[in-house]
């Protein structure tokens, strides 16, 4: 399935499209913060980009990714999983794992290329991005992986418009005053952007 095509289909969807490919899915508890060590936290210390870190940025609090039918986080759904992120700073690789839903989940791909971009925004330009499918979860993995893999594929998605509109619907900033959560997406008007 093409970017355009899952552009499409997502404008369905999030335009109030009636039929939801996975009504009721399973929630999970989201893993919470991590606590930092004095190193961590000590800026003249060079620690290295590890997994849980990876993890952090995808699943982060304030700035997550949501599912595209669902107003529930790639964590709450089970989607992105610490245990299938790599890292390997010294050789700058960065290897995420999601897993749909559902195997013949249609926003897969979009879903994808949330996780590509939000990495792609968050990580220094040295690091290779390898985002794709846990084997054997999804009908249509191989078209999927490839279509993420493919550079060129990318960046044409990321040059339409509507298509990063809706990359951008599924990264929302999670912020609110006295402990409330509002939903909002990642944009200008985004107060946690603004304080970075």
């Amino acid at each position: 399935m093409s970017f355009q095509l899952v552009f499409l289909l997502s404008l369905f969807l999030m335009e109030g499209g009636t039929r939801l490919e996975n009504a009721n899915p399973l929630i999970f508890q989201r893993s919470g913060e991590r606590q930092l060590t004095t190193e961590e936290e000590d800026e003249e210390f060079a620690d290295p980009i590890d997994d849980r870190e990876i993890f952090d940025i995808l699943v982060c609090f304030y700035l997550t990714i949501n599912d595209p039918e669902h107003p529930l986080s790639l964590e709450e759904l089970n989607v992105v999983e610490q245990v299938r992120v790599r890292v390997s700073d010294d050789d700058s690789t960065v290897s995420v794992e999601f897993t749909p839903t559902i195997p013949h989940c249609s926003m897969a791909t979009l879903i994808g290329l949330s996780i590509k971009v939000k990495l792609l925004r968050s990580l220094p330009e040295r690091f290779k991005i390898d985002v794709h499918i846990t084997p054997g979860a999804h009908a249509s993995e191989q078209a999927v992986n490839k279509q993420l893999g493919d550079k060129e594929r990318v960046a044409a998605a990321l040059e339409n418009s509507h298509l990063l509109e809706v990359v951008n619907q599924c990264a929302v900033c999670l912020c609110g005053g006295s402990g409330e959560s509002i939903q909002t997406p990642l944009n200008d008007a985004c107060p946690v952007l603004q304080l970075i």
